[in-house]
């Protein structure tokens, strides 16, 4: 971390800033963007840090190439230029970055799973389920979940993801079965708890630089994640 971000009750790391990108950890319950609740964002508190910290008078540009759910947190890079934008927003929709998340499921998943499904999202309720093929407005979606450490009836899993479909990780394991613990809109999860899913690995090519950068965040020690800590530490020390 080279810095840290205070905006109200969240701390927001800083892994990586120049020019052209910022990197950062977002909190859970924290938007990616400005959305119909009018709660404090991160795209918006990201623009008053390099407006603050430059000097920038008026708008200062900042560009979203991605976007995490409001509960999950993890590693975000944001475009501080608008060729910046276009290239990472081009990367992103060719899936040249890596991403990797970390999850905890309810149920015991004993060995590596390809998921593959076709999505299709309500636009009226934000909702999204599995479709059949060639169903109307579906998307196919795919991913490879490999289980980590199981304990207590739930897994801790690596999340590799080949498509960037809205809410696949969380839809895909529970359609298979493993729901993700704490997930209150397509598991059992229940009031007070934080959904156990999170962007722990981003890897992708400087927009100008062309050189590849790779940035690892660990989870929070709360929730369904504290059974895990030491193989969550042992995974985070082998990202390098």
């Amino acid at each position: 971390m080279i810095d840290g971000i205070r905006a109200g009750r969240f701390e927001i790391p800083v892994l990586h800033e120049d020019n052209h990108v910022l990197v950062v950890v977002k909190p859970p319950n924290l938007p990616s963007q400005a959305d119909r609740s009018g709660d404090m964002d991160l795209l918006t508190v990201l623009k008053g840090y390099i407006g603050n910290k430059y000097q920038k008078p008026g708008n200062v540009y900042m560009g979203l190439v991605h976007r995490l759910d409001r509960p999950v947190g993890g590693v975000m890079v944001f475009a501080r230029t608008s060729k910046a934008a276009a290239r990472l927003s081009a990367a992103f929709a060719a899936h040249a970055q890596d991403r990797k998340y970390l999850a905890v499921l309810v149920g015991g998943l004993h060995a590596p799973r390809p998921l593959e499904d076709w999505l299709v999202k309500d636009g009226r309720t934000g909702m999204v389920r599995v479709a059949k093929p060639g169903a109307d407005g579906a998307k196919l979606a795919r991913l490879e979940t490999r289980p980590l450490a199981e304990r207590d009836g739930r897994t801790l899993t690596e999340v590799t993801l080949f498509t960037g479909r809205a809410h696949q990780i969380r839809v895909q394991h529970a359609n298979a079965g493993f729901p993700l613990w704490g997930d209150a809109r397509y598991g059992a999860g229940k009031p007070g708890q934080q959904i156990a899913l999170w962007a722990a690995e981003l890897a992708f090519d400087h927009p100008t630089l062309r050189e590849r950068l790779r940035f690892t965040a660990p989870p929070p020690e709360a929730g369904a994640w504290r059974a895990f800590a030491r193989e969550i530490d042992e995974w985070i020390q082998s990202r390098g």
